[in-house]
């Protein structure tokens, strides 16, 4: 093993580079996914008529595909039918796909969890459906959503590592250039890059109980 020569400057910026890139990647796809997520979620929780079938097949179907399959689908299978895109931007995709559909079913169990007495007080007193919606079901169900979503945002920063197979230049891509060059970087590179993930999905558990006790 050899830590010293494993983590020169060159390398550590290499990796911090890739970092980056794992970063930006996951920090989109969790936007993205919790606003396409919490429409469909939030739709399919209405039971809008037709709508909110559509949307649970496609729900159901997603959830229940390997999120690799979804990432050499939409690198290599879409550039089949004349639309080819970049790496980044086909991870980013990917990975939005998937956790919107992970996303809008968490969305949708919070909001069902909310007793039906409330909603019902709520609408006897004036206030219409998406009042309802809005005022008294919403910020009591995001109380209960913020641990499962949390725990989804974790795994989504983890799963951007399954971009390697389609050469996205993240954290483990870049890793697993370097311990190419010598047998002797293989166990430092992975005891930095379980630091690295380590780290930041700590932090975001810190943040997810310290926005549990606020809301308390």
């Amino acid at each position: 093993m050899d830590f010293i020569g494993a983590y020169s400057f060159d390398h550590l910026k290499f990796l911090f580079q890739g970092f980056g890139i794992t970063l930006l990647v996951a920090g989109i796809a969790i936007i993205c996914s919790f606003i396409i997520g919490g429409a469909i979620g939030t739709a399919r929780y209405a039971k809008i008529p037709a709508v909110s079938q559509v949307l649970a097949v496609g729900v159901e179907t997603i959830r229940n595909l390997p999120l690799l399959l979804i990432i050499f689908f939409t690198y290599f299978a879409l550039p089949e039918v004349g639309l080819k895109l970049p790496v980044t931007t086909a991870a980013i995709v990917a990975l939005t796909i998937f956790e919107s559909a992970m996303l809008s079913e968490i969305i949708r169990s919070g909001l069902n969890s909310i007793e039906k007495g409330q909603i019902e007080a709520a609408r006897s007193s004036g206030l219409g459906y998406v009042q309802t919606i809005r005022y008294i079901v919403m910020p009591q169900a995001l109380r209960r959503m913020v641990p499962p979503i949390v725990s989804q945002f974790i795994s989504l920063l983890k799963d951007t590592s399954l971009a390697v197979v389609i050469s996205l230049p993240e954290l483990t891509h870049n890793a697993q250039i370097i311990y190419g060059q010598k047998d002797g970087y293989v166990i430092p590179m992975l005891v930095i890059l379980a630091f690295m993930y380590f780290t930041v999905n700590y932090l975001l558990s810190i943040l997810a109980g310290k926005l549990e006790l606020k809301k308390a």
